[in-house]
């Protein structure tokens, strides 16, 4: 296919392999394809106009960083590795996972909990409804969205209640699994183009020309435009930490620019009901933004640790659009400046 987005995810689930046109290692093929153990080569660039529907192919990410489609069915080897023979390592190593499903497929690898779980998987796929549609149902102008957001809440009084029940779910099945051990849930990180993909969601966002650089993050929690909606996000979290009891969860604020939006964040949070500190909540900030590495004693004060976004803080330091194919080239979290900022952070912090 050309690419791939959130409604291709019950095929994908099927899929023996996935092969893109389209899109890098940050792509949606290549992030969810990793998280349901399918194997997948993206990027191909002409793949559809080269391939042929019914050709029997082998798909190869078994060489290095490249992957290869070879034309026949191919003769291979599988090895099953025995877990419990693995060593021990020094570094507690830990899982990003999104998919609540996954969590349950991957729980035997000796990880020592989850360092990303991303919300905004489980918005996408699950609730599938933008949280200020579920807010302000009267504001939804697109009739068909109106309809399908009737369809989804059918059985909720309060519609609000629907994200809710449903995102808390959704943590708590990647959280379980776990337990004790920390699992890091970042908070929503859509940009303001995915955001408007949600049901409903056209009409509460803005439209920016560069939405990688926009209303995204932190920036979003605080701001009448959403702060509504991130509410309801709080509230998920409290029902998984203090209802459900999985007190392993971490809470995680994406694209944090300054210090002074931590702490409005902080704020906001506390609000409703997540209080660092406060039942043992701990609360980690992503370093993803040169600034956050420069001023990384301030943002330390104010948090109680550090994950390292690479996708994003080498866009930033090389400007390079990580969305663009034409740059892909030139995109390398092993640059020497993205290694010094890594080293640099990680030595402060």
């Amino acid at each position: 296919t050309g690419s791939t987005d959130p409604d291709w995810v019950p095929i994908m689930q099927q899929a023996a392999g996935i092969v893109t046109d389209f899109g890098g290692s940050t792509s949606h093929a290549a992030i969810v394809s990793r998280e349901l153990g399918v194997p997948a080569v993206v990027g191909t660039q002409h793949a559809t106009a080269v391939l042929r529907d019914g050709q029997m192919i082998t798909l190869s990410c078994a060489e290095g960083e490249i992957g290869y489609i070879y034309d026949g069915k191919l003769d291979f080897e599988s090895a099953e590795l025995d877990l419990g023979s693995l060593p021990e390592t020094r570094t507690a190593m830990m899982l990003n996972l999104a998919s609540p499903a996954a969590a349950f497929q991957w729980w035997r690898l000796p990880a020592k909990g989850v360092g990303l779980a991303r919300m905004e998987f489980i918005i996408n796929n699950v609730i599938k409804i933008h949280p200020m549609a579920l807010v302000h149902p009267e504001q939804v102008e697109d009739r068909e969205a109106l309809r399908h957001i009737r369809t989804l809440t059918r059985g909720y009084e309060d519609p609000k209640d629907y994200f809710v029940d449903q995102l808390a779910q959704g943590i708590a099945k990647i959280a379980a699994p776990y337990y004790p051990h920390p699992v890091i849930v970042r908070l929503s990180d859509f940009k303001t183009n995915e955001y408007a993909h949600l049901l409903g969601g056209a009409g509460f966002e803005p439209k920016e020309e560069n939405p990688m650089l926009g209303f995204r993050g932190a920036s979003r929690y605080y701001d009448e435009r959403y702060r509504e909606g991130f509410a309801l996000e709080c509230r998920a979290i409290r029902r998984v930490r203090e209802q459900i009891g999985l007190h392993n969860v971490v809470v995680m604020v994406p694209f944090c620019r300054t210090p002074k939006e931590a702490d409005r964040v902080l704020a906001v949070m506390a609000e409703h009901g997540l209080e660092r500190g406060r039942d043992g909540l701990q609360v980690y900030v992503m370093c993803e933004i040169p600034a956050n590495v420069i001023r990384a004693e301030e943002f330390a004060e104010r948090f109680d640790g550090f994950s390292i976004g690479s996708n994003d803080l080498t866009q930033l330091i090389l400007g390079v659009d990580r969305d663009s194919a034409d740059l892909a080239g030139l995109f390398d979290e092993r640059d020497k400046a993205v290694e010094s900022a890594i080293r640099d952070v990680i030595q402060r912090a």
